[in-house]
């Protein structure tokens, strides 16, 4: 099976998944982030780009209404547009930005040059297994997302905390980690959608090639017979999986 061969870095978040049995005991305040992909029209990029800076300036600068733009650098989406808002909650979301022109705005200078918007979703962050306090959000100081899009396998959401357990106490143990994200989509999507978006944190692309401790971590921690049940339990716990890369765009953020 895939998962069994593919022992690298990647391992380390693909079981952080499963999440959706754990995260709505959680406070169910300002830890949504809003997500929308633009397909942009590539021959008003410019145009498109500078339009994005002033909207985003003007109307998603600060508080919950905060706006992160990304450019997708990997995979089948390659070269759409990725805007995020938040954290938020929903009572936020009652008082969201949309008048003043905030709706005009988007509608003729934004969507004007966009060719398709798609995947507008809600996710929700797992305080208790994401890493977001090793990082400065306010500068965004590690600016490349490696997301693993995760599907839960019908009729095992039960096994996933204990692989959240194990996974979470292996990653802290790594010295010099990158830190973890990771998120549960709020509504449902069928068995064909995005469960779960675990996401590494990036200083720089180079972080990549660094070595895989994962597994050596992992053994440490929890005992030379753990590994092959680990992954086992991975492989009959997850139906999918898909990785995405996205890189943070100041410009287009209003930075």
């Amino acid at each position: 099976m895939m998962l069994k061969k593919t022992i690298s870095f990647v391992t380390m978040f693909t079981i952080v998944c499963g999440i959706m049995t754990t995260v709505h005991a959680q406070d169910d305040s300002r830890n949504k982030w809003e997500y929308i992909m633009l397909t942009p029209d590539n021959s008003n990029l410019k145009v498109l780009g500078d339009n994005m800076r002033k909207h985003n300036q003007k109307y998603h600068s600060e508080g919950p209404y905060r706006a992160y733009v990304f450019t997708v650098a990997t995979g089948p989406n390659v070269g759409k547009i990725v805007w995020q808002m938040g954290p938020v909650s929903y009572t936020d979301l009652d008082s969201r930005p949309s008048d003043n022109g905030h709706d005009e705005d988007w509608r003729d200078n934004i969507m004007r040059y966009v060719k398709h918007q798609t995947d507008s979703e809600y996710w929700n962050t797992d305080a208790n297994l994401s890493m977001l306090d090793e990082m400065d959000t306010n500068t965004v100081s590690h600016p490349i997302l490696m997301i693993r899009f995760m599907n839960i396998e019908k009729g095992k959401a039960a096994q996933v905390s204990g692989i959240l357990t194990q996974l979470h106490e292996a990653v802290k143990a790594i010295d010099g980690h990158s830190p973890l994200g990771v998120f549960d989509n709020e509504f449902r999507q069928g068995a064909k959608g995005r469960h779960i978006a675990v996401v590494r944190y990036l200083k720089s692309w180079s972080e990549l090639d660094g070595p895989n401790n994962f597994k050596s971590a992992f053994i440490k921690v929890h005992g030379e017979d753990s590994w092959d049940a680990y992954l086992g339990a991975l492989d009959d716990t997850f139906s999918d999986y898909w990785d995405e890369i996205i890189q943070y765009n100041p410009h287009m953020s209003g930075q």
